[in-house]
């Protein structure tokens, strides 16, 4: 027996026969990232059940020496999740640790296991009358883990925060195997250092999340889904602080949407059409949990038509209408898939800086590639854009024009102050960039955390730093 087979029977005695796969057409969907650009090949994938075995897989990587890639929904857009091409790295797939450990609406907390769909947790925390506020895209198919691994943004960021803000405590399995078993309740804990916060966003390089206790909330009052058209994006900053001191913390989400956004979603995805004819070439998208102030947000929506902050502006008139509305929004990035190459870029900027930002980066591009075609969305609440760009066929297979584009947007997000990389982390795509843009300290830093938490660098090795 050859020692890769001795390993792979070793897998299989922790595992089961069938939580573990080595057929390369059983593996291809998880060797492949979301966008279809990005392919690598495993020496294996696992599944293990429990946290037991998670443990015992890593244990014996450990002393294998072989590298271990967490893997979660596999919805990640920065190559993050999926093997190198060596053929010599293992899948730990967190798929079958699903169960919903615990759930008390008193605490407004749930325990939940990494493979959860975020979308299950949504509507298991509404049938114990509570709300669970990460919301994404892929919600039908992400799991929690990767959701805490990558610090997921989501729609709702302006009035919850991301996915750090909505954990209490993890369970987390360390490079040599051993457990931390922080999944603790307390929102209120001085105890030493708040480890839970290290592994959060660190894309599974410092350790593997298995569960992580969440924070509830109370269901918000009835939402109003607006769909307003604007004269150009930077009225949606304004209109923002205006509806933000007149509201407060009622505004749910506030998304820019440009009008080529919207042309692709009406040509490329069937059933993703807006309930009415838009005009105009700049929208946001909002809920508003208003509840018994119809009539401040009637009057904030006067002064903004009559101050020309607003040329329109559409209430959605039933829950059918509004779940469309944001259906359209969710099916950007699908049709933009479609369309064909793209090169994307997930920033943040200050919020004040963002009508600069769109201005200065339209220039910029024009003068660099007249080909592009932005595709441009976001949560303008928190600063952060999917600046994504349609580019010709000839132009994506450049890998130096590519190249020099994006290191053109990114230069400017620097010059204003904002960040490459907002809320889909840094993968593999980012992290050349992640050197020149957070140099110095931060970056020694962060090595000597990894090197602290995984010496032998078997935890997604090639990923973020």
């Amino acid at each position: 027996m050859s020692k890769t087979e001795r390993f792979i029977a070793d897998l299989v005695a922790i595992v089961g026969e069938t939580g573990c796969v080595t057929d390369e057409q059983a593996l291809e969907p998880h060797v492949t990232e979301w966008r279809d650009v990005l392919h690598g090949r495993a020496l294996a994938m696992v599944l293990p059940g429990t946290t037991a075995q998670v443990s015992e897989v890593v244990k014996l990587c450990a002393s294998a020496g072989v590298a271990v890639v967490p893997q979660g929904g596999n919805t990640g857009l920065c190559g993050g999740a999926i093997p190198d091409e060596s053929g010599e790295q293992l899948i730990l797939s967190l798929s079958r640790l699903d169960r919903i450990r615990s759930i008390d609406p008193e605490d407004f907390s749930m325990v939940a296991e990494a493979g959860c769909i975020l979308a299950t947790l949504q509507e298991q925390a509404r049938a114990v009358d509570r709300y669970f506020p990460l919301s994404l895209s892929a919600e039908g198919s992400c799991q929690i883990g990767g959701n805490l691994a990558t610090n997921a943004g989501g729609i709702n960021v302006i009035r919850y925060g991301s996915a750090r803000q909505q954990v209490l405590g993890l369970e987390v399995v360390l490079a040599d195997g051993s457990i931390i078993e922080g999944l603790r309740s307390l929102h209120k804990d001085n105890a030493g250092y708040d480890l839970k916060q290290l592994f959060i966003g660190s894309e599974g390089t410092l350790g593997i999340i298995t569960a992580a206790t969440l924070k509830l909330y109370p269901i918000p009052d009835d939402t109003t889904t607006l769909l307003v058209t604007l004269p150009d994006a930077g009225s949606a900053v304004t209109l923002l602080a205006r509806m933000r001191a007149g509201l407060g913390d009622r505004i749910e989400s506030f998304e820019l949407i440009s009008r080529f956004a919207l042309d692709l979603v009406d040509r490329h995805i069937a059933g993703a059409t807006l309930p009415f004819k838009p005009s105009g070439d700049w929208f946001v998208l909002t809920d508003i949990a208003v509840g018994d102030d119809e009539d401040k947000l009637e009057g904030l929506l006067g002064d903004a038509f009559e101050d020309s902050l607003v040329v329109d502006a559409v209430i959605a008139k039933n829950i059918a209408e509004a779940e469309q509305l944001w259906r359209v929004r969710h099916a950007i990035s699908e049709a933009q898939k479609h369309e064909g190459p793209s090169i994307k870029h997930d920033i943040s900027v200050p919020v004040g800086h963002m009508q600069l930002f769109l201005q200065r980066c339209a220039d910029r591009l024009q003068q660099l590639e007249p080909s592009v075609r932005p595709v441009i969305f976001g949560h303008v609440g928190d600063g952060n854009l999917h600046y994504n760009l349609t580019v010709p066929e000839e132009l994506a297979a450049d890998a130096n024009r590519v190249s020099l584009i994006t290191k053109t947007l990114y230069d400017l997000v620097a010059e204003l102050g904002g960040s490459f990389s907002a809320e889909h982390g840094v993968g593999v795509t980012k992290r050349a960039w992640l050197e020149q843009y957070r140099g110095g300290t931060e970056v020694v830093l962060m090595r000597r955390l990894k090197h602290a938490l995984d010496p032998e660098g078997l935890l997604n090795p090639g990923k973020v730093i």
